[in-house]
C-alpha cells in the first residue's frame, strides 16, 4: 500500500487507482476508498451486510472510467471504520448522518447514490428524510422501508425468508454461530445465496479479514438489531420525490420480487429493472448489466 504526499494511501482495484481516506464525521471515523477524477459527478456507494467497501469491486472501476467521482464507503461497524458499541448508535438517522457527513468531507452538496442490502436501507432513508442530498438513488435488491414493514406484516413466506433477522436478535449467540470456524457459517450463507463462483476464495479471504477487525461481528449485527428496535423516523411522506432506479436479482432467496414492484410505486420518478439469473448479490453476478444501468441513469438525471 503506497503512500501519497499528503498522507493519504493509495492501492489499486486492477488498474483503476484508489484512494483510502479515514474521515473524522463527529462520533465516529469512517473509512472510504475514492477513484475517479477529483472534478466529476460525485457517486456515493454503501455497500450492505455482510460486505464492506470491497463489494463495489465491480463497479469502482467501470464507473470512475466514465468519469464520475466514485467514493465508496466502509459504513460505521464494518472494516476499518469505527465500531461504535450500543444497538442505538446504528439507529437510521445517524446512519444517515454518517452519508451527509461523508458528502460535507468531500465537498459534494449531492450525489448519485447507490446501495445494496443495508447500502439499499440508508439509500431509501436517505431519499425521504434528505432528498436534497440525492441527485439519484439507485436500490439493489431491498424494498421500500414501508414496502418491507407491510410485507413482513402479511406474508408468512416473506417472514420466514426472513427469518435470520429475528434471530440477530438475539445477545451472544448470533456471534458465537457466525464467528466460529473462522466464520464459516457466513462463508457458507455467500456462497449458498449466490450462483457458484460468484465469491471466490481470495473475496472470502478479503471478507474474513473484515469479519475478523475486533468488534465487527456485533456492530455488524447491531444494524438489524436497530432496524427491528428504532425503524424510520415519523415522515411526512413516504414517497419518493427524487429519480429512482431499482435494480432487482429475480433469484434473491432472502427478498420477494413483488416488493421491487411494490416499491417503485412509491417513487414519483421509479424505475424496476429484474434481471434474470441474479440472485441477491446482482452487482457481483451481473456486473456489467448494472454498470450499463447506472451509467444510463446518471445521465439521465
Amino acid at each position: 500500500m503506497a503512500s501519497l504526499s499528503n498522507g493519504a494511501l493509495m492501492t489499486s482495484i486492477g488498474d483503476t487507482p484508489i484512494e483510502h481516506h479515514f474521515i473524522d464525521v463527529g462520533s465516529v471515523t469512517l473509512h472510504a476508498v475514492t477513484a475517479g477524477p477529483e472534478d466529476g459527478t460525485p457517486v456515493l456507494l454503501l455497500h450492505g451486510f455482510p460486505e464492506f467497501w470491497y463489494g463495489w469491486r465491480k463497479q469502482i472501476p467501470a464507473l470512475a472510467a466514465a468519469g464520475n467521482r466514485v467514493i465508496a464507503l466502509d459504513q460505521r461497524g464494518f472494516n476499518l471504520s469505527d465500531k461504535p458499541a450500543g444497538v442505538k448508535n446504528y439507529h437510521i438517522a445517524k446512519l444517515t448522518a454518517d452519508v451527509g457527513a461523508v458528502l460535507d468531507h468531500f465537498g459534494h452538496a449531492q450525489a448519485h447514490i447507490v446501495g445494496h442490502d443495508f447500502g439499499a436501507v440508508v439509500g431509501w432513508a436517505m431519499g425521504l428524510m434528505h432528498p436534497d442530498r440525492v441527485q439519484t438513488l439507485t436500490i439493489l435488491n431491498v424494498p421500500h422501508p414501508v414496502v418491507m414493514v407491510r410485507t413482513l406484516r402479511s406474508s408468512f413466506k416473506q417472514m420466514r425468508r426472513s427469518w435470520y433477522m429475528f434471530f440477530f436478535q438475539l445477545p451472544r449467540l448470533p456471534e458465537a454461530m457466525l464467528g466460529a470456524r473462522s466464520f464459516r457459517t457466513m462463508e457458507m450463507q455467500l456462497r449458498a445465496s449466490s450462483r457458484p463462483g460468484t465469491f471466490t476464495d481470495e473475496d472470502i479471504a478479503r471478507y474474513r479479514a473484515a469479519w475478523g477487525q475486533p468488534g465487527a461481528l456485533t456492530a455488524m449485527l447491531n444494524w438489524y438489531r436497530a432496524t427491528l428496535r428504532f425503524g424510520l423516523p415519523r415522515l411526512a411522506s413516504v414517497r419518493l420525490t427524487r429519480p429512482v432506479l431499482v435494480i432487482w436479482g429475480a433469484k434473491d432467496r432472502f427478498l420477494g420480487v413483488e416488493m421491487a414492484e411494490q416499491s417503485v410505486e412509491l417513487c414519483d420518478d421509479g424505475r424496476l429493472v429484474l434481471i434474470d439469473g441474479a440472485t441477491h448479490w446482482v452487482q457481483h453476478e451481473a456486473s456489467e448489466r448494472v454498470n450499463s444501468l447506472l451509467l444510463e441513469f446518471f445521465a439521465q438525471g
